[in-house]
């Protein structure tokens, strides 16, 4: 039972976000100026911000959109990652020398850095989709290098210099052959990019480069949250920002069990 709390976390974040709005009807974009900054009630279970806002129903809908940029942008990468490995793995030595060297480039720079510059353009739009392609474009050198690795050990294995013997390409042996034996580890950083993403995208909201108004990430509640908390709105950090512990949290708890289960192996 306690190997199993990140599973519990991660459904109960779903749930929430998914379908909370469902149980929970309040409109999070409803501003009622009688209710300002009402601590939590029955009424309103989380508060209301300086606007009059359920935060429950801010919350949830912010966990929304938190994941509708974090999961696109995750898978994204995740692609990016095992396409750019198995290039640099499974191809000739001057690509694979080519290939790490711009990958060291890359890695040498700062995600954050790079992601507040390109957001920072002026011709660069923030929406849902471009921060999706954004995050997804930044996220994947680290699979990249893992997934390299793991070619390269892997074409020098019995298994797959028989299959090149008997004629079989050799992208053909890295889609059936080496990526299968590599789900598991795969499978394990996919969940860690998943937390990667909703990191990386609460920071850019918190600098006010993610998710735009009207709607909002847990990282922008926390920002505006944190604009009055002076007068003592304990309730408009606490939601979001345990909203993003707890996604970091699982994704780390499930990461981690999978990466268990793999050295049980």
């Amino acid at each position: 039972m306690t190997n199993k709390w990140p599973i519990f976390v991660a459904m109960a974040l779903l749930l929430l976000c998914v379908l909370g709005p469902l149980v929970w009807r309040a409109d999070p974009y409803a501003v009622n100026r009688m209710d300002v900054l009402t601590p939590p009630t029955l009424a309103h279970p989380l508060g209301t911000d300086d606007l009059g806002r359920d935060m429950l129903a801010r919350t949830m809908d912010a966990g929304a959109d938190t994941l509708r940029v974090a999961l696109p942008a995750s898978a994204l990468a995740f692609l990016l990652g095992i396409a750019y490995g198995l290039l640099a793995g499974m191809g000739p030595r001057w690509m694979d020398a080519v290939l790490m060297r711009l990958l060291d480039a890359v890695l040498a720079v700062p995600t954050l850095v790079l992601l507040v510059a390109a957001a920072s353009l002026p011709f660069f739009t923030l929406g849902t989709v471009s921060l999706m392609l954004l995050i997804g474009a930044v996220a994947w050198p680290g699979l990249a290098r893992l997934v390299r690795g793991e070619a390269i050990a892997l074409r020098e294995r019995d298994f797959v210099r028989a299959a090149e013997q008997m004629g079989a390409g050799r992208w053909y042996v890295a889609r059936t052959h080496i990526l299968p034996v590599m789900g598991r580890m795969l499978a394990v950083n996919a969940i860690f990019l998943i937390g990667d993403a909703i990191l990386v995208l609460s920071s850019l909201s918190f600098l006010g480069l993610g998710v735009q108004p009207p709607h909002t990430s847990w990282g922008g509640l926390l920002q505006s949250g944190l604009q009055l908390v002076d007068l003592g709105a304990w309730w408009l950090i606490v939601p979001p920002g345990l909203g993003i512990f707890a996604a970091l949290l699982a994704a780390s708890g499930l990461g981690q069990r999978l990466a268990r289960g793999q050295a049980g192996r």
